[in-house]
C-alpha cells in the first residue's frame, strides 16, 4: 500500500476542522491502494482545534512559529506519504476530489497538481476585492514566470513528496502558495491544474486583502530577480503552455462535479 498524507494548517478553526477531516474519503482512497495520514498543523490555536482534530483521527503537529508557510514546512517535514495533499481547515476546499486527482496523477504521470478556484467561482463565495486581487496576482505571475496556471493563490495542491526536496521555497507566510507553484513549474516538473468548487468559509476570515496582496507582489518581484536568466531553461514554450492549460482543464472538468 502507498500512503497519502493530507496536510492541513490550522489556527483557531474549531468550527470546521472536524467536518474537514470527515470529508477526506479514506475508504475510497484505500480502494485505490492508499492509506491516509492526516496531519493538522496547529499554528497557535487558542480554541479546541487540536483536541477536535485528534478526536477525528488526525495527528496534530505543533508549529509555534506563526506563518502560513511555516505551518506547511512543518507539515511537509513530518509527512511520510508518497503523495502530499493540502487544503485549509475552514471547509473552503473539497477534499472529496482526492481520489479523482490521484487517478489523474497516476494515469498522466503528473508530479504536481494545482487547483483552480476561479474558473467556476460562485461570486457569492469570495468578495469582489479578493477576486480582483487573485486575478491580478495570477496575471502578474504569468507575466514574470511565463506559466499557464489560472489560480496562483489556491491553497489546495496534490504532489509527489519526492519533488519537495528539489524546490527552493523560502517564504514563511502567505507567498508560500505562489512560490511553491513557481518552483514546481520552473524546475521542470510535470504540472497540471484542475478546476474545483470553492466554498464559503466557516469561521473567522484571517486574510488581509491589501496587506497580503502587497506582500505577495513584493515576493514575486524578489523571486523573479533571483532567477535572472535561468528562466530561459524552462521546458515549456508558448505553444506547449497552451496545450498544457487547455488539455488539463478540459480533461479534469469532471473533478469539480
Amino acid at each position: 500500500m502507498k500512503t497519502l498524507t493530507v496536510v492541513i494548517p490550522a489556527l483557531n478553526e474549531e468550527q470546521a476542522i472536524g467536518d474537514v477531516i470527515r470529508e477526506i474519503p479514506i475508504k475510497e482512497l484505500k480502494g485505490l491502494g492508499y492509506n491516509t495520514e492526516i496531519l493538522v498543523i496547529d499554528n497557535g490555536s487558542k480554541d479546541k482545534t487540536p483536541h477536535i482534530a485528534r478526536s477525528h483521527g488526525a495527528q496534530v503537529i505543533i508549529q509555534p512559529v506563526r506563518g502560513y508557510g511555516n505551518a506547511y514546512k512543518a507539515g511537509f517535514a513530518n509527512a511520510s506519504g508518497d503523495i502530499i495533499a493540502t487544503g485549509d481547515a475552514d471547509m473552503t476546499y473539497p477534499f472529496s476530489i482526492l481520489p479523482s486527482a490521484i487517478k489523474m496523477m497516476e494515469s498522466e504521470q503528473i508530479d504536481f497538481i494545482n487547483t483552480d478556484r476561479l474558473t467556476n467561482l460562485n461570486s457569492e463565495v469570495m468578495e469582489n476585492s479578493h477576486i480582483f486581487g487573485n486575478k491580478l496576482l495570477t496575471l502578474f505571475t504569468k507575466y514574470l514566470f511565463r506559466w499557464p496556471f489560472v489560480d496562483s493563490q489556491s491553497g489546495m495542491w496534490i504532489f509527489k513528496r519526492s519533488i519537495w526536496q528539489n524546490l527552493e521555497v523560502s517564504s514563511s507566510g502567505m507567498p508560500f502558495s505562489q512560490e511553491l507553484k513557481i518552483e514546481a513549474f520552473v524546475r521542470g516538473f510535470k504540472c497540471a491544474e484542475i478546476p474545483i468548487e470553492y466554498r464559503v468559509r466557516v469561521g473567522e476570515v484571517k486574510l488581509s486583502t491589501v496587506k497580503d496582496g502587497i506582500g505577495n507582489i513584493k515576493h514575486l518581484i524578489r523571486k523573479r530577480l533571483t532567477y535572472g536568466v535561468r528562466l530561459s531553461g524552462n521546458k515549456l514554450d508558448v505553444q506547449s503552455e497552451k496545450l498544457f492549460f487547455t488539455n488539463f482543464h478540459e480533461e479534469s472538468s469532471t473533478v469539480s462535479e
